[in-house]
């Protein structure tokens, strides 16, 4: 059966919602002028591609996944062609614009992307908040690089049957929010990087008045203290070899036990944590495997029914949906990363990361200008917008004169402009 793609109600289209660029909104000059100063990274001098501009076309490597170098800097430099004194900008070579990649390096992008992201959903934003709790999932994938021997070093690859698999691979570990798809924090490391650990990195982005969804694997003594330290609720599934006894029995089937670090401390019943655990079945779904458990710090029944917690828990899945949003959705196809230097791989998830969120920031300011749900838009659709507006829109200009430095609205194109110097 065909797919109907959804679109905003009363004939309102996401293309309406498209200004000044999904990039220069939410990722403007001025922000990227103070990172690019804190970093050490801004141009010192006058270049073909300044600092500020190669961050964005980092970020439009993205949006551009099946076009060459020279034509996502072609793309877009049609939105700063205002700026030519009656001449054509000349496009970069190929070796130019890697080392203008190399100069800036993945500090600046990392930076932005710590500073942009952030958790989007607006209290009564549909699939948002369960009981007033902010719902969150943490989830891991991997993402695909070039088979070179730098980044196989640095990175890894997965084994498989007959040796080991066609490219090397990095693990990416993402905390995101359930009803906008929003990443607000992530976390890349070699293949061989647990999840766990990836984990670690991230906690300290969880707070009180989050509900965070896991699944199995993650449940553990010392990583469950840690997220609960935070203040943030948990709804992490279980492994089914992990053993958690009945010691209270609820009234909605739910029971309490308690958490160790060791089966020595069980037995001695030494400093273990109090725990809930549901357990449920999913009965005449084609899959289903016999029992679900889930472990949650929410030990009391009557403010979080097992019944609904059950029910909110398959919520996690909307981060498989994101994951591929940003590896086939986003790129046009399965996503590997093009660049073949470590820095530049790291620049460019970064990138990466920086679109994801400025496309799902688009569609949840759309859907709020109507009340409607963001999970009504296309993402599909929203990302043929953006390439589409891109040049047209691209307010931004590619090196910092003074009189952008707060980042003001761009001079219309179409009136004469007065030749003036450019600082570096």
């Amino acid at each position: 059966m065909a797919r109907t793609v959804a679109a905003l109600p009363k004939g309102t289209r996401i293309s309406d919602h498209v200004t000044l660029g999904v990039l220069t909104t939410t990722v403007p000059a001025a922000l990227i002028d103070a990172v690019l100063a804190d970093t050490g990274r801004g141009s010192l001098r006058q270049r073909r591609l300044p600092a500020r501009l190669v961050v964005y076309y980092v970020m439009a490597l993205a949006l551009y996944a099946q076009a060459s170098y020279g034509e996502v800097l072609r793309c877009l430099l049609e939105g700063v062609r205002w700026l030519c004194l009656g001449g054509v900008l000349e496009v970069a070579t190929k070796s130019s614009i890697t080392k203008a990649r190399r100069r800036l390096g993945p500090a600046p992008l990392a930076e932005l992307y710590r500073r942009v992201a952030r958790p989007l959903a607006e209290p009564g934003l549909p699939g948002g908040f369960y009981r007033g709790l902010r719902l969150v999932s943490l989830d891991g994938t991997t993402i695909d690089l070039p088979d070179t021997p730098d980044l196989e070093t640095r990175f890894g690859r997965p084994g498989s049957s007959r040796g080991h698999s066609a490219f090397p691979q990095l693990r990416l570990l993402a905390l995101a929010e359930t009803g906008t798809h929003a990443v607000f924090a992530a976390a890349f490391d070699g293949y061989a990087t647990a999840e766990t650990t990836l984990a670690r990195r991230l906690l300290d982005q969880l707070r009180p008045g989050m509900l965070c969804l896991a699944d199995r694997g993650f449940v553990g003594f010392d990583l469950w203290s840690a997220a609960r330290a935070t203040g943030a609720d948990l709804l992490w599934r279980l492994r089914t070899n992990l053993v958690l006894p009945c010691e209270t029995a609820l009234p909605d089937g739910s029971y309490l036990s308690r958490l160790y670090a060791s089966p020595t401390h069980r037995r001695r019943r030494d400093g273990g944590i109090l725990v809930r655990v549901i357990e449920y079945r999913l009965d005449g779904v084609p899959g289903a495997e016999p029992l679900y458990r889930l472990v949650t710090t929410r030990l009391d029944p009557t403010t979080a029914p097992a019944a609904e917690m059950a029910a909110l828990y398959h919520e996690r899945w909307e981060a498989e949906t994101l994951f591929a949003e940003i590896k086939v959705t986003l790129p046009g196809r399965r996503l590997m990363l093009r660049s073949r230097r470590v820095d530049l791989a790291e620049q460019e998830v970064f990138g990466l990361l920086l679109v994801h969120f400025a496309l799902r920031r688009l569609m949840v300011q759309a859907s709020q200008a109507v009340g409607g749900d963001p999970d009504t838009l296309s993402f599909v659709h929203t990302v043929r917008v953006v390439r589409r507006h891109l040049p047209l829109h691209a307010a931004f200009s590619p090196s910092a004169p003074a009189a952008d430095a707060g980042g003001g609205a761009p001079r219309d194109p179409r009136r004469p402009r007065r030749a003036q110097p450019r600082t570096p």
